[in-house]
C-alpha cells in the first residue's frame, strides 16, 4: 500500500514537472513572439522617422508628411494592442495623433521646403535613394488600403517628377562644369542625353528643360565648330611646313 502511494504520488509530481515545463516553454515562445513583434514594429517606426528627418533634404508635402506619420501611428497602436503593459505607448499614441492632426492644418497646401539643387553627384545619387525609398513606401501604404488612390497617384507623379528633377539639375551642374574646364564634348554628350530623357515626358517641367537643354546643345555646338573651324587651318599649315622642310628626295 505504501508502496503504491509512493509511486502514485511520484507519477503525479512528474505529472506536474512536465505540466509546469510546457506551460513554461508555452510562455518562452509567446513571450519570444511578442518581442520579435514588437522589434519589428520598432524597425519599422525608427525607420519612418529616419525618413520624416530628411524633410528638410527634399520639397515633402502634407499628404507625404501626413501618410509617414500615420505608418508610425498604426505600428504604434499595433505595439500597444500587443503589450497592454508597456505604459509609454498610450502618450505616444497621443502625441504622434496630435501631430497628424497639425501636418493636415499646417501643410495642406504647401511643402516642408524648397528643391534643393545637389551640389555633387554623390549627393544626387543620396537624394534619388531618398526619393526610390518614399515612393516604395507610399506604395505599401496604398497595397494596405492606408492612402487613398487619388492621393497616392498624385504623390507618386510628384515623387516621380522630383527624380527627374533631380537627374536635369545634376546633368546641368555637370555640364556646366565641363564647359568651364573647356570640355565641351563631354558637354555635348551629357546635353544629348539629358534630352533623350525629357524627350519622352509631357509635364511643364520636362518641357521647359528641354527647351533650356537644347538652347545649351546649340551653344556647345557652336562652340566645337568654332574649335574645329580654327584648327584647320593650323593642320593645313603643319602640313606645308611639314613638306618644307622634308628631306629633299634624289632622283
Amino acid at each position: 500500500m505504501n508502496i503504491a502511494l509512493v509511486v502514485g504520488l511520484c507519477v503525479i509530481l512528474l505529472g506536474l514537472i512536465v505540466g509546469y515545463n510546457i506551460m513554461a516553454q508555452q510562455r518562452q515562445r509567446v513571450e519570444s513572439s511578442k518581442r520579435q513583434e514588437m522589434a519589428k514594429y520598432i524597425a519599422v517606426i525608427d525607420a519612418t522617422e529616419e525618413l520624416i528627418g530628411n524633410a528638410h533634404n527634399l520639397p515633402y508635402s502634407g499628404s507625404l508628411l501626413v501618410c509617414l506619420n500615420q505608418k508610425i501611428l498604426d505600428a504604434l497602436k499595433t505595439m500597444h494592442e500587443i503589450d497592454k503593459s508597456d505604459r509609454s505607448l498610450p502618450q505616444r499614441i497621443a502625441d504622434v495623433q496630435q501631430q497628424v492632426n497639425q501636418i493636415k492644418q499646417t501643410y495642406q497646401n504647401k511643402e516642408s521646403t524648397s528643391f534643393r539643387v545637389p551640389d555633387s553627384d554623390r549627393e544626387a545619387i543620396s537624394m534619388l535613394k531618398l526619393v526610390k525609398r518614399l515612393r516604395a513606401v507610399i506604395k505599401a501604404e496604398h497595397t494596405k488600403g492606408r492612402m487613398q488612390t487619388q492621393a497616392f497617384v498624385a504623390e507618386n507623379s510628384r515623387l516621380e517628377q522630383m527624380q527627374m528633377k533631380i537627374n536635369i539639375e545634376n546633368v546641368l551642374k555637370r555640364v556646366n562644369d565641363a564647359k568651364i574646364k573647356g570640355q565641351m564634348g563631354t558637354a555635348q554628350q551629357l546635353l544629348k542625353k539629358a534630352l533623350d530623357v525629357v524627350s519622352a515626358k509631357n509635364d511643364p517641367y520636362c518641357q521647359s528643360a528641354k527647351e533650356s537643354l537644347s538652347a545649351m546643345l546649340e551653344d556647345v555646338n557652336t562652340a566645337l565648330n568654332k574649335t574645329t573651324a580654327a584648327q584647320q587651318p593650323k593642320e593645313k599649315e603643319g602640313d606645308e611646313l611639314d613638306e618644307l622642310f622634308a628631306p629633299k628626295k634624289k632622283w
